[in-house]
């Protein structure tokens, strides 16, 4: 009896990696690899693709912007004096919005480079950092507003005692949304009408229902990791970051691991003409992935 036990367990086991590796087949080419682009930064962060499909992200300990071509494979720079911006995404006008931390501020960018501050406070009083935003359909954003006080701010003073999820309305208000112990990384989907938010120092990350402009359902726990960037393909499968990226499945069930030669992948997204390769920032570096699957815009 322990012998049929075992064998049907070792079965079990096997049909399980073998029917995972049935799926991961259908998302990844096997034998290829992350490519680096290009190393020349001292930290990237904040990848964003634009209508075009190319990507847009930071180098903030040097307070600039780049942009990658996906046609020529190329980096080239697009802003600098940023605000110190970190995370950014493209709002439905395909205008840059930034979390540009130097002064707590919200900024929206233009192509042409013109630049507004969306915002500079919450109830009169100076953001902590805002660290990464998520732009819905309805004109409104998402941001988390962590602490990692930087040592280039100047005569910086904690004025907000929590570290929170807001929402910023089209018309300019701003809402608080809830409290964590380290918000960080967020991503949303008006498909699935859902929204992630990462706990990065409680090692969690969590989910909600989108239930309407600036609506969200009670949090539920999608995952026990914490995560620096995320984004999210057209199935669902959440791509968190840290030590490599970690791929997720909507069910919150972890599926692949893409190892990065770095220190530390901060952040990924999906760009390039079709919308299907990862575009992955990694400490002082970036690095392209093609893959079976498309992002969700």
């Amino acid at each position: 009896m322990k012998n049929i036990c075992r064998t049907v367990l070792i079965g079990l086991v096997f049909a399980l990696v073998n029917c995972q590796s049935v799926n991961t087949s259908k998302m990844f080419y096997d034998g290829v690899q992350p490519e680096q682009v290009s190393d020349q930064f001292s930290f990237t962060e904040g990848p964003s693709s634009d209508k075009k499909g190319n990507v847009y992200f930071t180098d903030q300990p040097n307070d600039r912007i780049y942009l990658w071509n996906w046609k020529a494979n190329r980096v080239i720079l697009f802003l600098d004096k940023t605000g110190r911006a970190n995370g950014t995404h493209f709002d439905k006008d395909d205008f840059l919005i930034t979390c540009s931390d130097d002064q707590g501020e919200i900024w929206k960018i233009s192509k042409d480079k013109k630049i507004e501050v969306l915002s500079k406070g919450f109830n009169g009083k100076r953001l902590n950092g805002p660290n990464d935003v998520w732009n819905d359909n309805f004109g409104g954003m998402y941001f988390t507003d962590p602490l990692y006080e930087r040592d280039y701010w100047v005569d910086f003073k904690q004025e907000l005692p929590h570290k929170s999820l807001y929402y910023r309305s089209k018309e300019g208000k701003i809402t608080l949304l809830e409290t964590f112990t380290q918000p960080n990384g967020i991503v949303g989907s008006e498909t699935l009408k859902k929204l992630y938010i990462s706990d990065i120092d409680s090692g969690k990350t969590y989910v909600y229902d989108i239930l309407g402009e600036g609506k969200l359902s009670e949090k539920q726990l999608f995952c026990e990791m914490g995560s620096d960037g995320m984004t999210i393909d057209k199935h669902g499968n959440l791509y968190l970051t840290g030590n490599g990226v970690h791929v997720f499945n909507r069910k919150g069930k972890k599926i692949y691991h893409i190892p990065i030669p770095e220190k530390w992948t901060s952040n990924v997204t999906f760009g390039g003409e079709n919308n299907d390769i990862l575009f992955i920032t990694a400490s002082k570096s970036v690095y392209i992935l093609p893959t079976k699957v498309r992002g969700i815009k």
